[in-house]
């Protein structure tokens, strides 16, 4: 594969910052930014978790609503998270697309 097409490779499977950030801020709570930088299973937690606690929150009539403040607590840390996670996915990325020559 030439320098060319695998640089181009690269660039197409990269990951954004700016999209990480983007689905942090508006789909966090369900694991949206963990689902595109890779980490699947973390996202899924992440969504049944925000799934369960909506359901609790209706069921118990908010008692026990505190369980946002484990979801809102996940999506501030993934904020600070989540460069490393891009620069590491990026990386495997990287080494996989260059390493095929």
């Amino acid at each position: 594969m030439s320098m060319d097409r695998t640089s181009a490779q690269y660039d197409i499977e990269k990951k954004s910052l700016l999209v990480a950030y983007v689905l942090w801020f508006f789909l966090g709570y369900v694991g949206a930014h963990r689902l595109y930088l890779g980490r699947p299973v973390s996202g899924l937690i992440m969504l049944a978790l925000s799934a369960v606690t909506l359901v609790l929150s209706f069921v118990s009539f908010g008692v026990l609503g505190f369980l946002w403040v484990v979801v809102g607590l996940w999506w501030l840390i993934d904020a600070l998270l989540i460069p490393g996670i891009a620069a590491g996915r990026n990386m495997r990325i990287a080494d996989r697309v260059f390493g095929q020559r």
